[in-house]
């Protein structure tokens, strides 16, 4: 458990310190690590202050460091678990089917709860310095008038946001160059009697003997495990972008959501002085379409929409757009076999709506490792790592979905009445609404 004696942000847990968490055994023993003082943020209105925390030791850790643990696919999840089991000992492998990990994706939100994690691993600091402070969201009609705002229940830990690309930077920068594999394609497994045989489409196999899936939405290990269902087509089409372009008359630290008939429009800091934005608009075919002009598709739909929507889409480079479906999955409580398990979008899909996908995939990541290194039945870790985190995720991917759905509502009668229920919501139950999300600890709650 830890404990916050005062406010602040971790600079790195153990101070680069050669810990074996194995060796605390002594549950009355309590270590007070100090962290250090950022104030990188203040330009935003963000004071980071000096903290002490107090770090209760986990009683009766008996796992073997040794254990060889893959992971497959090497996106934030992968990333994430990489250096959350690094954490407790472990030197997982991470293999990523792409040949190099290219700077591309849109903005990632990191709410309190992802924070939380980054910060515990010791790259929280490094996160806030390229991401932009959110303090605020508004919510109001295309025509910019204002339906209703609030400001988010963040105290000493913030709600952020930043490149995609940046946040990969911060997590490969924590981790050693020679456990990331690049270009190994995953094909198919098979669990031997004492081990997992991986195979690769154009590289030799590997062996561990446990097996991480981390591999997205399609992901492969899923299908091969639990015989996968499709996703699901929720009925709209989500675009990204990132501008360093900043209109005049944008409020800093503030998140705007913009609704229209069956299309809607976001906006937030991802910092460095940059901007990001999303469009969502119904489309009712699954399938994806050619690559098109889609600076120019979101023009035509957001034309005549408030400043500064067709400002931010124009000063953001054609082929920089990019574009998806929204998918996600219904929920499963069935998430692995043995010693093999999965996290993130290749177990729990979650639409964009909340900004939660890859928050949750850093939770999974935490309680993960925490799992494995509190059981030394690797098989067993894993089961009860699912069985912890079946019901968040499932809840939030369920509200994700409902706040989308309403979202794109494009009749009258669903777009006047979005428009009240947005306006009438007291900003104390909205606050106690995000409370519930932004409060998740993923390295105290009981595993």
């Amino acid at each position: 458990m830890v404990r916050v004696i005062s406010c602040g942000f971790v600079d790195r847990l153990f101070s680069g310190q050669k810990n074996d968490p194995r060796t605390h055994t002594n549950k009355h023993e309590i270590r007070y690590l100090p962290f250090r003082m950022s104030t990188r943020s203040v330009s935003s209105g963000y004071f980071l202050c000096s903290c002490k925390v107090a770090l209760d030791p986990i009683e009766g850790l008996r796992y073997d460091i040794n254990v060889k643990i893959a992971i497959i696919g090497g996106g934030i999840g992968g990333l994430t678990t990489a250096l959350a089991l690094r954490h407790f000992g472990f030197e997982p492998e991470v293999f990523e089917r792409a040949p190099e990990l290219l700077e591309v994706g849109g903005a990632i939100a990191m709410w309190p709860n992802a924070l939380r994690v980054a910060l515990k691993l010791g790259v929280g600091e490094k996160v806030i310095e390229h991401a932009g402070v959110i303090e605020h969201i508004r919510w109001q009609h295309r025509d910019g008038k204002s339906f209703n705002q609030t400001r988010l229940p963040t105290k000493a830990i913030p709600a952020v946001a930043l490149h995609r690309a940046d946040l990969q930077s911060v997590l490969l920068d924590a981790l050693p160059g020679k456990s990331i594999h690049l270009g190994h394609a995953f094909n198919s497994c098979l669990q031997e009697h004492d081990a997992i045989r991986i195979d690769f489409t154009s590289q030799p196999s590997a062996r561990c003997d446990v097996l991480i899936g981390a591999d997205g939405l399609h992901s492969q290990l899923r299908d091969q495990m639990l015989n996968g269902d499709d996703p699901i087509y929720r009925g709209y089409t989500v675009w990204r972008g990132i501008t360093g372009y900043a209109p005049r008359g944008l409020e800093p630290s503030t998140a705007i959501e913009i609704h229209g008939r069956g299309q809607r429009f976001g906006i937030g800091p991802v910092g460095n002085g940059r901007i990001g934005w999303w469009a969502s608009a119904n489309e009712k075919d699954a399938l994806e379409r050619a690559a098109a002009n889609e600076q120019q598709t979101l023009l035509n739909l957001f034309d005549e929409w408030c400043a500064p929507v067709g400002e931010l889409i124009s000063a953001t480079p054609a082929g920089m757009i990019l574009r998806n479906k929204a998918f996600d999955r219904a929920s499963t409580q069935s998430w692995g076999l043995r010693r093999m398990t999965l996290l993130g979008d290749a177990i729990h899909p979650t639409t964009p709506n909340l900004g939660q996908g890859g928050c949750m995939a850093m939770e999974d990541a935490a309680i993960l490792a925490r799992c494995l290194a509190k059981e030394n039945d690797p098989a067993r870790a894993l089961r009860a790592y699912e069985k912890c985190r079946y019901s968040r995720t499932a809840a939030i991917a369920g509200c994700s979905r409902l706040y989308g759905s309403i979202g794109q509502w494009e009749s009258r009668l669903g777009t006047w009445s979005r428009g009240v229920m947005l306006s009438i919501v007291p900003k104390t139950v909205t606050r106690r609404l995000l409370k519930l999300i932004f409060d998740y600890d993923a390295f105290t709650v009981r595993i």
